[in-house]
């Protein structure tokens, strides 16, 4: 369903707000739903945004990411490996994949020579030499420390372990099939200058735009509105084909907390975690010299915002990606979730039906219904969320759980002698018909 026309005025109205008293040339903003780009817009554009190119800067990191839990999901790797098993001989191998992932690795932000985003780039053969030992600056899980150059091991690590380079690998594996055409390893026209904007004189410097060669998967990727609000839609409900659903989850899971003060912010396997109010946004912000980007999306209501901003700083709380946040939340206090609407389901085959109905355990009353192929067990006195359970079996006897409380844990159906159910054992947890059961 398309946005409520109040919400999109305000949409126009805050990103209005946002250009005049940010100082950046452009700044272009999509609200995508349910996996559809449902409006733009813009400030500072005199042509189309349509197909107009930036620089997503670290939103890159998303999509390394996914390449490195792709090639998990295939058994290449695990994600506590330590590095040197799959980069021999590094000095910074002590670490483990998923530390690297959420910059929970000790490792230092940047690589040596000069500041990458702003110079040529190397091969990986010669980033790869020049890594000293004290480049790990902490031990690993001594705290967050955000690292750029872990980023650069990982795609030096997916091309060793994938068998191509991580350009070739991110395109087959993730822009080809999500057909994210626009967005590239080096500009194409029509594509954005990027700017730094004098401090008091309000004049433009524009930026050069460099190769970042071995760490181009901390940072490389250029693209648009459209093809983020993809990628977006993508991570609120992903495709099976190109990864799992339980990976993209398995993402957005805390590795570390990034603000121990307010618990506000962490970091997952390669996604950004903000907490505002009683919502978590998942995604990621972006900055290169001249650019600005951010992707957020909340995943319970499939929302998503994806921003970008020609110049290398923004007047707002918190830049461009505070702005981001600030429009995803103005979008969902307008339009919550809505509501699905109750429909009628198919009755449960023959052996299912005895294991519905009504459940108890401690004098707690629980419903067990039928749903998808499912078993979905609603704690119905404490009004906890609902577990759903999926066959883990031939039989209907064993249930393996795959959300809230009880996922991963197993089910067990208790018969009688003569094959009736009696009871539900979750996980030693036994459910009965009777609400006040004997000891």
């Amino acid at each position: 369903m398309p946005l409520l026309p109040e919400t999109v005025s305000r949409v126009d109205d805050l990103v209005a707000r946002a250009h005049a008293g940010g100082r950046v040339p452009v700044l272009a903003a999509g609200i995508v739903r349910d996996g559809v780009l449902q409006h733009v817009a813009t400030g500072g554009l005199d042509g189309p945004v349509t197909g107009l190119q930036f620089r997503i800067g670290s939103i890159t990191k998303t999509m390394t990411a996914a390449l490195v839990l792709a090639l998990r999901d295939e058994g290449k790797l695990a994600l506590d490996d330590l590095l040197y098993r799959h980069l021999p001989g590094t000095p910074v191998g002590a670490v483990t994949i998923r530390q690297l992932l959420g910059h929970a690795g000790g490792v230092q932000r940047e690589p040596d020579g000069d500041w990458w985003e702003r110079a040529s780039g190397v091969d990986v053969d010669t980033f790869l030499s020049t890594l000293t030992a004290d480049k790990v600056a902490y031990p690993p899980l001594h705290g967050y420390h955000y690292s750029n150059l872990a980023y650069g091991l990982l795609g030096a690590m997916v091309a060793r372990v994938g068998g191509e380079d991580w350009q070739s690998l991110l395109t087959k594996r993730l822009l080809g099939p999500l057909q994210l055409d626009r967005t590239t390893y080096s500009p194409a026209e029509p594509f954005a200058r990027g700017y730094v904007v004098h401090p008091w004189l309000d004049e433009l410097r524009e930026e050069p735009r460099h190769d970042a060669a071995a760490m181009a998967p901390a940072g490389q990727l250029w693209s648009t509105v459209e093809d983020l609000a993809r990628w977006a839609a993508f991570l609120a409900e992903p495709d099976p084909a190109v990864l799992a659903p339980a990976t993209v989850t398995e993402m957005c899971a805390p590795v570390i907390v990034s603000d121990l003060d307010g618990w506000t912010a962490g970091h997952g396997l390669g996604l950004q975690l903000w907490r505002r109010g009683e919502r978590v946004f998942v995604g990621h912000s972006g900055s290169m010299p001249g650019y600005l980007a951010i992707l957020a999306v909340h995943r319970p209501s499939r929302t998503g915002v994806v921003a970008f901003g020609n110049a290398y700083t923004m007047r707002h709380a918190g830049g461009l990606s505070g702005f981001g946040l600030d429009l995803l939340g103005a979008v969902l206090d307008r339009e919550p979730a809505r509501v699905a609407p109750w429909r009628p389901r198919e009755e449960p085959p023959a052996q299912i039906a005895p294991l519905t109905g009504r459940w108890w355990w401690m004098g707690q009353e629980h419903e067990v219904g039928w749903a998808d192929g499912e078993l979905v067990v609603t704690p119905l006195t404490t009004g906890r969320r609902a577990w759903r359970f999926a066959p883990d079996g031939p039989t209907a006897d064993l249930w393996r759980g795959r959300s809230g409380d009880n996922d991963g844990e197993l089910l067990r159906v208790v018969r009688d002698g003569e094959g009736g159910v009696v009871a539900l054992d979750i996980a030693t947890f036994v459910l009965s018909r009777d609400p006040w059961p004997a000891v």
